[in-house]
C-alpha cells in the first residue's frame, strides 16, 4: 500500500499552510501581548520580525506576476512552490538584516513614543 500523488500533494499543501499559520499566528501574539514590561531588544526584535515578515508578503505578491508555465506537472509544481514559500521566507529575513529599510526602526521608535517604554 503506497501513497499516490494526490496524497503527497495533500500532504504539501497541508504543510505549506501549517506552516504560513504557525508563522503568522506566532508574530500576532507576540504583536497583540503587552510589550510594556519588553526590555528595548525585545522590542526591537518583535520590529525587527514584522519587518521580514512585511518584506516576505511583498515578495510573495510581486511572485505572482510571474507568469507561470503551463507544461509542468501539478505534482513537481506543487513541491517547488513548498520549496519558493521557505526561500522567500529566508530571502526576506535576509534583506531585512543586510539592507537598512528602516521600518523595524520606525516602528520601534513608534512604539517607545506611544507606549512611552
Amino acid at each position: 500500500m503506497g501513497i499516490g500523488i494526490d496524497g503527497i500533494s495533500a500532504m504539501i499543501d497541508q504543510t505549506r499552510s501549517s506552516a504560513a499559520n504557525s508563522s503568522t499566528n506566532a508574530l500576532q501574539n507576540k504583536l497583540n501581548g503587552d510589550l510594556s514590561a519588553s526590555t528595548d531588544d525585545e522590542l526591537m526584535d518583535v520590529c525587527k520580525q514584522f519587518e521580514a515578515y512585511f518584506v516576505e508578503q511583498v515578495m510573495k505578491e510581486v511572485e505572482k506576476t510571474i507568469p507561470k508555465n503551463e507544461d509542468e506537472d501539478s505534482s513537481m509544481s506543487q513541491l517547488k512552490d513548498f520549496y519558493k514559500e521557505e526561500m522567500i521566507q529566508m530571502l526576506a529575513e535576509d534583506v531585512c538584516e543586510q539592507q537598512n529599510l528602516g521600518l523595524a526602526q520606525q516602528m520601534y521608535e513608534q512604539m517607545k513614543r506611544n507606549y512611552d517604554l
